[in-house]
């Protein structure tokens, strides 16, 4: 098969090929910090990967798709996929050589070799930013993907990764993003003190979820709804959550208001000095029988919490 419009190239068909050991060794961190690159694998991150670098090109920068490996099969399957990368090389190669470059046991025909991208979280807010998800110590690929999916789908501002946080860009957590890796900034390894500094001086309200919390979130949400459905009635609802409400604090955030969620370790939860460091600790209620919610899930129920209050 050719590639329309490109000069035909030998198909790569040794899976022990120096080129294709370099791609491999990117599943791991060293090569990875060493090079600044990573790998995606499958149709739909490459396709989110390309249609990122697109964008970032049209924008003038740099894109951030250094090349694609693809099978034939691939191609003539899903031959959008070519066309978005009609200004990226383009390898044909064997099953053998994808498998070689890949992690999972049925890649799919494709992968792409990607730019790791820089983030400042300090351009992030100044921009402007409402929403932001805070992973403290999430260690667990799958876990950190999910986050990042439902801050994405929740239309979060970004979301940034602690120190001692798994590397978002390892091959497994790469594919629990489904994509996501590539819609919105992506800030790694960063100091905690340093970021709830910058949420506040940004005026944005820090938010813990902890299950121990004593501010509750659908009590938030109903709230918000009040403020949103009949404006009258907010000094109402603010009197309503005094000091005599039970079990609530004084003073309670607004959902509507720029807000960050702090998200903790899946086995121990946040720190003590991280609950220390946050304006709230809210819990998400659990209403049968469940100890508790795994940090995914209970990230996506705070996260669109806060998108329907900034987006109604």
């Amino acid at each position: 098969m050719n590639i329309a419009g490109r000069p035909s190239a030998p198909l790569m068909s040794n899976p022990r090929a120096d080129r294709v050991r370099d791609v491999a060794k990117l599943a791991g961190r060293p090569a990875r910090l060493k090079t600044g690159r990573f790998v995606a694998e499958g149709p739909q991150a490459v396709r989110e990967a390309l249609l990122s670098h697109r964008a970032d090109m049209q924008d003038g920068g740099t894109g951030v798709v250094l090349e694609v490996f693809a099978t034939e099969t691939c191609l003539e399957r899903l031959p959008e996929l070519a066309e978005l990368a009609s200004d990226v090389p383009l390898r044909l190669a064997t099953d053998e050589v994808i498998g070689a470059m890949a992690t999972t046991i049925s890649p799919q025909g494709i992968v792409a070799v990607c730019r790791i991208t820089d983030f400042s979280l300090e351009d992030v807010l100044a921009s402007g930013a409402r929403l932001v998800a805070v992973l403290c110590e999430v260690r667990d690929p799958g876990n950190a993907g999910t986050i990042l999916r439902a801050a994405d789908s929740a239309g979060a501002d970004a979301v940034v990764l602690t120190t001692s946080s798994v590397d978002i860009h390892n091959p497994k957590a790469v594919r629990s993003t489904a994509g996501s890796l590539f819609h919105l900034p992506v800030i790694t390894g960063a100091d905690f003190d340093a970021v709830v500094s910058a949420l506040h001086a940004h005026g944005i309200t820090v938010l813990a979820a902890d299950g121990y919390g004593n501010v509750d979130l659908d009590r938030l949400q109903d709230e918000s709804a009040v403020r949103r459905l009949a404006p009258a009635l907010s000094e109402e609802a603010d009197d309503a959550a005094g000091a005599d409400a039970p079990g609530l604090e004084p003073s309670q955030p607004r959902l509507e208001n720029p807000s960050a969620w702090l998200f903790g370790n899946e086995a121990q939860g946040l720190a003590d000095a991280q609950l220390a460091a946050a304006d709230y600790r809210v819990a998400v209620p659990v209403y049968g029988r469940a100890e508790s919610l795994n940090v995914g899930t209970a990230a996506t129920v705070c996260l669109y919490a806060s998108a329907r209050a900034q987006n109604r």
